[in-house]
């Protein structure tokens, strides 16, 4: 009779796996057609397939599943968000991208905090939970965008690189604050000190998995399973979260640096063979791609319509504010400290707009909803709308922005072409 239990719950398991796989390779198709973000189709049709509407998915009878999927998912993510970061490019922003990805977020943490604490009326570390959640913004989907708008490379690597950055300093703060919730108790110099540890042990973490494992694939003398790239970069995922968080550091920060080891081969004296290159690119990507479709599929599932038609109000304005004073501020502050940038106003204008929300926080929300955190209806509709809001009005008006702005490199091309025909 268990037997029988466990076959049918393994059985609608794959189900859900082969519907969540189907509809999410349709939804990429079509967001090429129409030109929106897939992740917001794929947020749309959580909704349609799931418990509120078609009922074809049902993940809250499978919370382990449900917990690995947006554990290792959001893991995965940023490691493929560092594998983006050029160290080359790094070098010459890196005050602006330090302090977007740290102070930036910690001030945007705290502008949602008060906004939400007021407009839903909720305790002040549910309002912080939720304002660390949206404060991030998201490679995963700055990256597709920018494949397909040219901006100066400078102005890219700069957001990509804080996006990937700053999704590392949101998890790792809302895990701080998850915790206070939980344990039900908050000493400044004890969490001050649980958080300093958590980013140590995850750097150091990171580092140390990283260069070993890669050690093995390298072209040169220790890589003795060079043939087993893609497996390598999985494993590596896997072993950095689970030995860093066993060790009390960040799992998310270990792979982020995984990730940036990974894409910066050469600077670690690491090598590959094309042939392992291109296998590890691939498996990655699809890898990634399939992440992101489970993610916010299943994000998309677990809406509840009735909170969020509750909530729809308070979560607009929560939304409008993040978009037209704390990211705008936080930019300001971060690029005017950074006289060595050199920043101009086109650029910092750019940057203050481009901020979606993505993967990670929709994890992040996944995972609490999950665990019924209180507060937990109220966070999971701030972060859809946020996702939802972000992507649809920003995600689609980044190349209008940047021609705008003069930031496009069509316009330099052009430009130069010009000048010299006079």
């Amino acid at each position: 009779m268990e037997a029988s239990i466990h076959t049918i719950a393994s059985n609608n398991l794959l189900i859900i796996f082969a519907i969540v796989s189907i509809t999410g390779i349709i939804c990429s198709k079509l967001s090429e057609i129409i030109k929106v973000p897939d992740v917001v189709l794929y947020l749309l049709v959580g909704i349609l397939i799931g418990p509120s509407f078609l009922k074809f998915i049902d993940i809250r009878g499978f919370q382990i599943e449900n917990q690995l999927i947006l554990t290792f998912g959001s893991a995965f993510i940023l490691y493929l968000g560092g594998k983006e970061i050029s160290l080359k490019v790094l070098r010459n922003v890196k005050i602006s991208v330090f302090l977007l990805a740290t102070l930036g977020v910690v001030i945007s943490a705290f502008i949602m905090q008060q906004v939400i604490g007021f407009t839903f009326g909720i305790s002040a570390m549910t309002a912080l939970l939720a304002g660390t959640i949206i404060a991030s913004t998201d490679p995963a989907t700055l990256v597709p965008i920018f494949n397909q708008v040219k901006i100066k490379d400078r102005v890219k690597q700069t957001v990509i690189s804080e996006s990937a950055f700053n999704d590392a300093t949101g998890a790792i703060l809302t895990s701080a604050v998850l915790a206070v919730i939980l344990s039900n108790k908050f000493s400044l110099g004890e969490n001050i000190y649980e958080l300093g540890t958590m980013v140590i042990v995850g750097v150091l973490v990171g580092l140390i998995t990283g260069i070993l494992l890669l050690k093995l694939v390298n072209d040169k003398p220790y890589g003795i399973f060079k043939d087993f790239a893609p497996i390598i970069s999985v494993i590596s995922v896997v072993v950095a979260y689970e030995l860093s968080t066993k060790l009390g550091g960040s799992g998310y920060m270990s792979c982020f640096i995984v990730g940036i080891i990974t894409g910066n081969k050469k600077n670690f004296k690491i090598w590959l063979s094309q042939k392992s290159y291109d296998a590890d690119f691939y498996v990655a990507e699809t890898l990634g791609t399939i992440c992101r479709m489970a993610i916010f599929i299943i994000l998309g599932s677990q809406v509840n319509l009735a909170q969020l038609s509750k909530y729809f109000m308070p979560s607009v304005i929560t939304v409008l504010v993040l978009m037209f004073i704390a990211r705008p501020l936080c930019v300001l502050v971060c690029t005017l400290v950074d006289r060595e940038a050199k920043w101009s106003k086109s650029e910092i204008l750019f940057m203050m707009w481009v901020r979606e929300t993505g993967v990670i926080p929709a994890a992040l929300c996944g995972i609490i909803s999950a665990m019924k955190v209180p507060g937990y209806e109220v966070i999971s509709s701030v972060v859809f709308m946020t996702i939802l809001i972000t992507l649809v009005i920003q995600g689609s008006t980044t190349k209008l922005v940047a021609k705008k702005l003069g930031l496009l490199e069509e316009e330099v091309i052009n430009i130069s072409e010009k000048v010299s025909t006079f």
